[in-house]
């Protein structure tokens, strides 16, 4: 009986080895469909999006990222629309209310701008940049790598931020939250807790339904080799 006590331990790893590896070659596969379930309010189409996004601009040659930030303007202000997630240990870390540009729309948002002094939001995937103190307080600036689409976020000083004006007890009597000058804005308890978790070369997605943009975005087909070489001039002029 020990004996076979011992064989049964000795074979264990090797038994828990073919169970295991089969789910880590499909990864990459089912990762949309896990983070989706970690964030049921979330449409699994945008998040599945997201990740193909994230994804190609990884394995273009740009550098690897653990933490992705979906932001969805398809859904009104009053909604939480914006979820990061721990892209390795699975993990939803935020799901959170985030302004839109005052020039994007009320409730709403419909509009769009990758134009300075625009006062609107820009959609497309980003990569997080360094922190600062700055009027808003902590604040983490964005870099855009999808070009005519958001590529001027840090020439308009497009950050992530907390801000007053975005909080429940608003968007209960006004049907919307406070809206910014294009950054997508947080509540202030938890601004930063969350850009420390995004900051230092992350990714964020942000979404809306676009049929020009959603056509034609490299991240979204994943087809363009020059994107690891568009990435690199983007975090070049962000001196990162």
């Amino acid at each position: 009986m020990i004996r076979s006590l011992r064989t049964l331990i000795a074979s264990a790893p090797l038994l828990g080895a073919a169970f295991f590896l089969p789910a880590q070659a499909h990864a990459a596969d089912t990762l949309g469909d896990a983070l989706a379930k970690l964030a049921p309010s979330a449409d699994p189409k945008v998040i599945g999006l997201a990740v193909q996004a994230s994804e190609c601009a990884q394995t273009q040659g740009g550098a690897p990222s653990d933490r992705l930030a979906v932001i969805d303007y398809s859904k009104p202000s009053s909604e939480p629309r914006l979820w990061v997630f721990d892209t390795v240990k699975r993990k939803l870390l935020f799901q959170e209310l985030v302004a839109h540009g005052k020039n994007s729309g009320d409730a709403n948002a419909t509009r769009f701008s990758n134009a300075p002094e625009s006062l609107a939001s820009s959609i497309g995937l980003f990569r997080t940049s360094d922190t600062y103190m700055g009027k808003n307080g902590y604040s983490l600036r964005l870099t855009g790598l999808e070009a005519g689409v958001n590529d001027q976020a840090l020439a308009r000083a497009i950050v992530i931020h907390g801000a007053a004006y975005v909080n429940e007890a608003m968007a209960k009597v006004a049907g919307r939250i406070g809206r910014s000058w294009g950054c997508p804005a947080v509540r202030i308890a938890i601004a930063h807790q969350l850009i420390d978790a995004l900051k230092g070369g992350q990714m964020v997605f942000s979404y809306y339904p676009d049929k020009r943009w959603l056509a034609s975005s490299g991240y979204l087909k994943c087809t363009n080799g020059q994107l690891a070489h568009v990435e690199a001039n983007a975090i070049a002029r962000a001196g990162g």
